[in-house]
């Protein structure tokens, strides 16, 4: 099972008539990173909410968007009654003295610094307990999100890595034609520079011996298969977070592409590692988008 590191989650209640609206949006991310939207009914409990997101999120840029709506207003206002009654007794006292109307003296007021301000009390214990369940339950719609991307790159992934694996299969029958292919291009090439009756057969032996075990690459055919296989059964298997372990896994079957293609030799095998590197390409991106 995989999760991808994408994903959207929703979750809204009526908390003692209050209307308090939670929306996450997930993208990718090495790390843990979070940027929360909260009213200021709720700074107080910022470092809660994150800690909560940490444990159900676990990796990936969050964004956490909060809006509590009481009456119809999404920031609840109170009104400083008695510093507007000072402005107004000011007002009236100098609108008197200059015999001015005062017919627009309470709109003027009300634009008055700190008579009408935001609602800056803590949310109560107990309904922050009702605010988190909401908060969490986005979370929680999040990962549902999350897992239903996860399973198209399932599918992907395993793809991929089958069609490394069945090109790994396509090298076998030339292998042999490859030897002989490269025996025949050194043999034609002393003879073209040296007389065959001063060639020491022994010693050429030897040395064609030793040039094709430095060209053999059974080695990295069987960590190949072991670095697939190990591929399969990680993707398989329990757990949330696998990203980066998936991550290492194909680097390490990068390195061992990388060494068939450099020890190929052979124009058709080096084909098939094209085709295999281009497959891992595709795999790498969509190992990104990883949980």
């Amino acid at each position: 099972m995989l999760y991808s590191m994408t994903g959207f989650g929703r979750a809204e209640a009526q908390v003692n008539g209050k209307q308090v609206v939670a929306e996450i949006k997930s993208l990718n991310g090495k790390q843990f990173e979070v940027l929360t939207k909260l009213p200021p009914i709720l700074r107080s409990y910022e470092l809660d909410i994150r800690n909560a997101l940490n444990k159900k999120l676990f990796r990936g840029s969050i964004d956490l968007t909060v809006s509590i709506k009481q009456e119809g207003a999404s920031k609840p206002m109170s009104v400083n009654t008695e510093l507007a009654a000072f402005y107004y007794n000011s007002m009236s006292q100098i609108a008197d003295k200059l015999n001015i109307e005062q017919d627009n003296v309470l709109s003027t007021i009300m634009r008055m610094p700190e008579v009408v301000a935001p609602d800056q009390e803590v949310l109560p214990e107990e309904e922050w307990e009702q605010v988190s369940n909401v908060i969490n339950n986005a979370a929680e719609a999040l990962m549902k999100h999350r897992k239903r991307e996860g399973e198209a790159l399932y599918k992907d992934l395993n793809l991929r890595i089958n069609n490394i694996e069945s090109l790994l299969q396509d090298i076998a029958p030339l292998e042999a034609a490859r030897s002989e292919k490269v025996r025949a291009r050194v043999n034609q090439s002393m003879n073209d520079f040296i007389a065959k009756e001063k060639v020491d057969q022994n010693r050429f032996e030897q040395e064609m011996i030793y040039y094709l075990e430095r060209m053999d690459f059974s080695e990295e055919k069987t960590r190949l298969q072991q670095h697939c296989k190990y591929f399969h059964e990680t993707i398989s298997s329990d757990g949330t977070t696998k990203g980066k372990r998936i991550g290492f896994i194909m680097q390490e079957v990068g390195r061992e592409i990388n060494t068939l293609g450099a020890k190929a030799n052979d124009a058709d095998i080096q084909q098939i590692v094209i085709n295999m590197k281009d497959e891992l390409e595709k795999a790498k991106e969509q190992v990104l988008n990883i949980l």
